[in-house]
């Protein structure tokens, strides 16, 4: 199989790449994760003129229809720049309406740029398992009423509409009984608390108060959720791993000119051999990181849920022990400086450990990686 990015792929990465650069340098991060949004317009604009937020779209919708692989040469330079914009939040919204067929107009809304999205799945007791609901959804003549709290929403106050994941029968943490709906952010019965992350980002805990939504508002078949859910969770894991192959690049590229220029002893301490062995190291863990975010991106459409959940696991779980390592590495090379917010490399690590906890750690993939029926059939 032929791994090379296509031409268009390649002229892609390299416009975005020159965006970051020119428009998105680090000193212009740091001024948007200390602004009082957290965000910025022109950025957002920046990327839809790009066709960044067109990419994932349909056709149908004033989209390209890019794919996975597309995807991922997308959050890759996203990731080489730390871009801190609701992107990854907006397109894992925009693949649960793409996948249930619905609301065609919001599509074409996010195309343009005019609307974010934000995904409110997780509840403060369900840690990585999205089937533990608490919230629910109650059916009434009109639609339905959501009462309810989620946690740790991703630019959850800055999006303009909701994913919201909700129990509409059974018990606590069943996977039947789950309803997905598209909920407007600013709905009577909402509140949110909003506030910065580790990584510079921006989350929110929010809070449903009998809302009120039309039965328009479901997404899939009422109480058919799961498996909706769990296929768009595994494409935002895919999301996930491709901005982390993206980071780790940036980082790895960032330590070694700091071992060029760094001195001790009147020499560049990157003549020294056993720290050249470590830049080795942390290459050949950056490569075996990137062959699994790819085969995951090839994966991700699969119509084997049992071989794209084991796909998806394994490469959340590989990347995750190498963002780990190379994070690390890359600290520690760079002496005290490495931890502190003045260099790029410290605002890296911060995402890349963020990212590990993001849609399950890496001891949740590993777990849920032996679970899947063909692990346990080859052994």
């Amino acid at each position: 199989m032929d791994f090379n990015l296509t031409q268009e792929q390649t002229q892609f990465a390299d416009a975005l790449r020159r965006w970051v650069e020119k428009d998105y340098g680090f000193e212009q991060r740091k001024q948007i994760i200390e602004s009082a949004e957290g965000v910025s317009a022109k950025a957002w604009a920046g990327l839809t003129d790009l066709g960044a937020l067109a990419l994932p779209i349909p056709e149908e919708q004033g989209g390209f229809n890019g794919s996975a692989i597309d995807m991922l040469v997308i959050m890759q330079e996203l990731g080489r720049g730390i871009v801190i914009e609701p992107y990854f939040a907006t397109v894992m919204g925009a693949e649960f309406l793409k996948k249930s067929g619905t609301h065609a107009d919001v599509l074409e809304q996010i195309a343009g740029g005019e609307i974010k999205l934000a995904n409110a799945l997780g509840e403060r007791q369900s840690r990585y398992d999205l089937f533990d609901i608490v919230t629910s959804a109650s059916k009434t003549a009109d639609g339905f009423v959501i009462n309810g709290r989620k946690t740790v929403v991703l630019h959850g106050a800055q999006a303009n509409k909701l994913i919201v994941s909700a129990r509409s029968s059974g018990a606590q943490r069943d996977t039947n009984g789950i309803s997905l709906f598209i909920v407007d952010a600013n709905a009577e019965g909402i509140s949110l608390r909003d506030y910065r992350t580790i990584d510079g980002y921006r989350a929110a805990d929010i809070s449903f108060s009998n809302v009120q939504v039309g039965a328009d508002a479901l997404l899939s078949t009422v109480d058919s959720g799961w498996e909706l859910l769990d296929a768009v969770a595994d494409y935002g894991v895919t999301l996930l791993c491709a901005e982390s192959i993206g980071i780790m690049e940036a980082i790895t590229s960032t330590t070694l000119e700091y071992l060029k220029t760094r001195q001790q002893f009147g020499v560049p301490i990157g003549k020294f051999q056993v720290l050249q062995h470590r830049m080795a190291e942390m290459f050949m863990e950056m490569e075996q990181a990137r062959s699994m975010a790819t085969l995951a991106a090839v994966k991700i459409a699969s119509d084997d849920v049992e071989e794209r959940r084991r796909t998806v696991s394994a490469a959340k779980a590989r990347i995750g022990q190498a963002a780990k390592y190379i994070g690390q590495q890359a600290v520690q090379l760079h002496g005290g400086m490495g931890v502190t917010n003045e260099l790029p490399v410290a605002h890296m690590f911060k995402r890349l450990t963020t990212i590990e906890l993001t849609l399950g750690d890496t001891d949740h993939h590993l777990a849920r990686f032996v679970a899947q029926p063909g692990f346990k059939n080859a052994a």
